[in-house]
């Protein structure tokens, strides 16, 4: 079997939320971070034929790297062979007891208080201001009517800042999120928003799912 550049894209965004994954048999992806405040969800165009382990991902994903068009072939439980014309890489699956994985039941927010659409270009520009003036707090803030992302550093009242209006509301909050946790491919999303400190970002671009947590300092009245 090959992997499509699609799927490429979504395993390379995986191996940033957590270094190790646990493919299961099917079509579905899921990966979760060590520190369980991410959990991200795919579904690929490829059939997976079995279960197996892959401990770093990256590594992985550079071998088949080594091919213009690798061919998968799972013809051993221990590992997989990486071939294309005469070349051929053996590459050794990892015992599932050493990869953090995510939980079977399927995760549902608790809430859904505060709706909102987030574009690529804002996405972008968001993630260059966390970047160019080394901020490390996004916060989703509700007041005056309209929603409105923040980047800024929550501890210092006198830190730069840089925001963007993405939506309307009757309510009053500040959301805060890690810019360090925005871990999900470049697209446009619908973000959901829980009180209870748990947002989901649906991609409009894949078949693609991100559940972030919120910090516990959040506030919605």
């Amino acid at each position: 079997m090959k992997l499509s550049d699609k799927t490429i894209s979504v395993l390379k965004n995986f191996s940033s939320i957590n270094q190790s994954i646990l493919f299961r048999e099917g079509n579905k992806l899921r990966t979760i971070s060590v520190m369980k405040n991410i959990l991200a969800e795919a579904t690929i165009a490829e059939e997976l034929p079995k279960d197996f382990g892959i401990y770093d991902l990256n590594q992985f994903l550079n071998g088949l790297g080594l091919h213009k068009s690798p061919e998968l072939d799972f013809v051993n439980d221990g590992y997989v062979v990486i071939r294309e014309g005469k070349m051929r890489s053996k590459y050794f699956f990892a015992d599932s007891s050493v990869i953090v994985t995510p939980p079977e039941k399927e995760i549902k927010l608790p809430s859904e208080d505060v709706c909102f659409e987030l574009s690529t270009e804002q996405l972008d520009k968001l993630l260059k201001a966390a970047s160019v003036y080394q901020l490390p707090d996004l916060s989703a803030v509700g007041e005056a009517g309209v929603v409105k992302l923040v980047i800024r550093d929550k501890k210092n009242n006198t830190s730069n800042d840089f925001s963007i209006v993405v939506g309307e509301t009757d309510s009053v909050f500040t959301f805060n999120f890690k810019v360090e946790n925005i871990k999900i491919l470049p697209g446009t999303y619908d973000v959901v928003v829980s009180q209870k400190l748990l947002s989901r970002f649906i991609s409009k671009n894949h078949d693609l799912c991100y559940y972030i947590a919120l910090e516990p300092d959040s506030i919605f009245e």
